[in-house]
């Protein structure tokens, strides 16, 4: 089928009348939007969806989330069949995510199927403490995370409050691509609709705070300047800090206000320095001893703090969930309750220096693929066995204890003022505490790399750029060899010193990943949100001494160039 034929039965009466004009004027006038917009059809993946809005198979809009809903719905009434079912819906600060919250929530309750919907914009990880909290089977949320302002999105839970996961995933996205848009219901049943708000959002900050209360001494002293960087957090993280006992706080009020424009920033990705150069800069004004953004939907969380000569530092994701795994189970360790059977959780693209702090203090670390799924799916599969104290990622999320199963900047908010008190109280600085751990253990530098290549053309150059890694592996980088190329979509480690391969058992992904004898690793991984492939590198080498961090990154940030250049990437 022709794009144009495909665009053509968006015409017909299944759509409605504004949708009909909406592909008209794609056809009449605009090409080349009409074939990004029915090229492919948006793919309900393991995630959810995530995309564009507009009208189009390959776009979100009412038809491709009825689509998915239903699907999901199919599902739910024949796994769980004989009961009263109910899920609870969440929504973001993004144009129309209210209106597909609604939309959602009439396809569920004209499939039976009782809903709980919240009043207005809440966190995602609300939305995963939610699902348990209200005894649902599955739960939505309606975000697209920190990608730009066309975007929105979708994301599914179980009813253990983790993302979906196999079994489950798959079934659903079977059910999902079986349907044709005219098989949507979308004829609400308004009495299985019930709105919530500010008992669910207390019972939330209440379990947030007690996660990560320590008594921590010298909250009074500790000066936070926060932001929400236009999204969700606002009604959670400032609540949280006051309950949790800070009372120096001071908000960005240029960003406090939900916007899915987010008109401050070029991008609301607390990652990137320039979305939290507001907050820095009033840091600096106010002497501030530690800043926190989060992003829109409030699951990830950059921070900054003073580094040794007291400027403003940000911290990547891999130091930030160092320093909270490394607090973490010395609190548990003070606390008398490590004794084996405890784990912390990391994934495959994240630095190696979390096992190796877990190691130090006698606890696991179980590794997954990227995406807070797979650890909370550890969280599930270790229930009565093992305690979970803590999990990261690289990509700026962190997740406390299993209240909550998915990344929660709200917690880790509360938990970076704990151990910037603390410290402080210390006479330390949380920059200081993370030079510690370098010198504990081995000072690890990472570097990542996003190479944005969008459209159809953009989607074969990623796939061949994979092919030709897989084809041509690398054998050698900066100087040292590759030991180990592990090929997580052929769930294969093979040593190549030794000639042998043996199987990874973790479900299969795109992601290749080269480590060296000294160390070294670099991974590639298309990402599965955003028209991107990511490279992820990491050295590592010796500190003796907090004295001596500045010479020893140097040398570190020099390899990592070394390899950019050396693999052609700059």
């Amino acid at each position: 089928m022709t794009i144009l034929e495909k665009a053509q039965l968006w015409l017909s009466d299944t759509f409605d009348a504004d949708t009909q004009q909406e592909i008209k004027q794609l056809i009449d006038t605009d090409e080349n939007t009409l074939a990004d917009s029915f090229y492919k059809d948006m793919e309900f993946g393991t995630g959810g969806m995530r995309g564009i809005m507009g009208a189009g198979t390959n776009r979100i809009n009412k038809y491709t989330l009825g689509k998915a809903t239903q699907g999901l719905a199919n599902y739910l009434i024949q796994t769980l069949p004989n009961k009263q079912l109910s899920v609870v819906i969440a929504f973001d600060c993004r144009h129309n995510s209210q209106l597909f919250a609604k939309v959602v929530a009439d396809v569920l309750s004209a499939n039976n199927i009782k809903v709980y919907l919240f009043e207005d914009l809440r966190p995602t990880p609300e939305l995963s403490f939610a699902v348990k909290h209200l005894g649902c089977d599955a739960g939505i949320v309606l975000t697209a995370s920190h990608n730009p302002p066309e975007y929105n999105g979708y994301k599914v839970y179980w009813g253990d409050g983790g993302q979906i996961v196999p079994p489950h995933d798959n079934k659903i996205i079977d059910e999902v691509n079986s349907l044709e848009f005219s098989e949507i219901n979308f004829n609400a049943n308004e009495d299985l609709i019930e709105v919530i708000g500010k008992e669910v959002d207390d019972a939330f900050v209440n379990a947030s705070v007690k996660n990560v209360a320590f008594n921590t001494a010298g909250k009074e002293n500790l000066k936070i300047v926060f932001t929400s960087l236009h999204g969700t957090s606002i009604v959670s993280v400032p609540d949280a800090l006051e309950k949790a006992g800070y009372p120096d706080v001071h908000i960005v009020e240029e960003q406090r206000v939900p916007n899915g424009d987010f008109p401050t920033v070029a991008s609301p990705n607390p990652e990137e320095p320039a979305a939290l150069k507001m907050a820095t800069d009033l840091a600096e004004k106010i002497n501030a001893d530690i800043v926190i953004g989060t992003d829109p939907d409030c699951d990830r969380l950059g921070i900054a703090v003073r580094d040794l000569e007291g400027n403003m530092k940000l911290l990547n994701g891999n130091q930030t969930m160092c320093l909270m795994t490394n607090f973490l189970i010395k609190k548990w360790e003070e606390a008398g309750k490590l004794n084996g059977k405890q784990f912390v959780g990391s994934t495959i693209v994240s630095t190696n220096l979390v096992n190796e702090i877990a190691a130090s203090y006698g606890v696991e670390t179980k590794v997954g693929l990227t995406g807070f799924k797979w650890i909370a799916k550890m969280v599930r599969e270790a229930e009565g066995t093992q305690d979970f104290i803590g999990g990261g990622e690289e990509s700026f999320g962190y997740m406390v204890g299993d209240f909550v199963r998915d990344k929660d900047a709200v917690t880790a908010t509360v938990l970076a003022c704990e151990i910037a008190a603390d410290a402080k109280a210390k006479g330390s600085s949380m920059y200081q505490e993370l030079l510690q751990i370098y010198v504990d253990n081995n000072f690890y530098k990472e570097h990542l790399i996003s190479l944005v290549k969008k459209g159809m053309d953009g989607a074969q150059q990623i796939a061949q750029m994979m092919v030709d890694l897989r084809e041509n592996p690398v054998t050698e980088i900066d100087g040292s060899k590759v030991n180990f190329v592990y090929d997580y979509e052929a769930s294969t480690k093979t040593d190549l010193l030794k000639n042998t391969v043996e199987t990874i058992d973790i479900p299969k992904s795109n992601v290749l990943i080269y480590e060296t004898l000294e160390g070294t690793k670099v991974a590639a991984r298309p990402s599965g949100t955003e028209p991107k492939i990511k490279f992820y590198f990491s050295v590592r080498g010796e500190l003796c001494c907090i004295e001596k961090a500045k010479e020893v990154e140097a040398e570190l940030d020099a390899k990592v160039q070394r390899i950019i250049k050396e693999m052609e990437l700059s």
